[in-house]
């Protein structure tokens, strides 16, 4: 046991420090997700060994037999935050798990929804909004560009309300993301225009429905 309070290491740094094609494999996540460095790629590798290891320990003991109690909870409490995560596809087993790649891991970071969902136009962009307090998932300020998002937060990503980023002017505001909101508001007008209409041309029939009664009343 360690000294409560005291932060721990959540990954594990490479037993071989200077393997060529490690290291190549290294700096390509790096660079393609805007990671600030190696050790944001350890702690995703870290997770896939982990959950590849449980998921082997599951399935040698399916070889044995069903899995019963305890074991099969757990493996279905894996699976389950797995497909929570959008790590693994609604229909994922055990053997899927075997076949993930960190990539499956760094896609789920907020960094990298930010920068793919347009509310940045670069991934360092993506970062730099995060840390400094523009981004929110359903109204809360999330200041952590590594953090792991569920599919269900990942359609409720926005800017903060606070953020000047909320002001369409704003200079770095991504065009796509007005073009986006400019959209929806003539959408969201365009349906009032219809109502009115409708209302409009309802009233116009019962007039004419009275014009046609005293019409009637003349004639008598």
């Amino acid at each position: 046991m360690g000294y409560p309070g005291k932060n721990t290491k959540s990954y594990d740094t490479p037993r071989h420090p200077w393997q060529a094609a490690r290291l190549a494999e290294e700096v390509g996540h790096v660079k393609t997700y805007g990671l600030r460095n190696k050790r944001e790629v350890w702690k995703a590798q870290s997770l896939l060994r982990n959950y590849r290891r449980s998921a082997m320990e599951m399935l040698a003991g399916i070889t044995e037999g069903e899995l019963t109690g305890h074991v099969k909870q757990k493996s279905d409490d894996i699976l389950a935050k797995l497909k929570r995560y959008g790590i693994l596809s609604p229909e994922g087993g055990l053997d899927d798990i075997l076949a993930l790649e960190t990539r499956n891991f760094l896609d789920r970071r907020l960094q990298t929804q930010v920068y793919r969902q347009g509310f940045a136009n670069t991934l360092r962009q993506s970062r730099q909004f995060i840390t400094h307090g523009h981004i929110a998932i359903e109204g809360k300020k999330i200041t952590v560009p590594g953090y792991m998002l569920t599919k269900e937060e990942e359609l409720k990503i926005e800017y903060y309300l606070n953020s000047p980023l909320k002001s369409e002017s704003h200079v770095q505001r991504p065009a796509q993301i007005v073009l986006k909101e400019i959209a929806q508001i003539e959408e969201v007008q365009e349906d009032r225009r219809r109502g009115r209409g409708r209302r409009g041309g309802g009233a116009g029939g019962r007039g004419g429905g009275a014009g046609g009664r005293g019409g009637g009343a003349g004639g008598r």
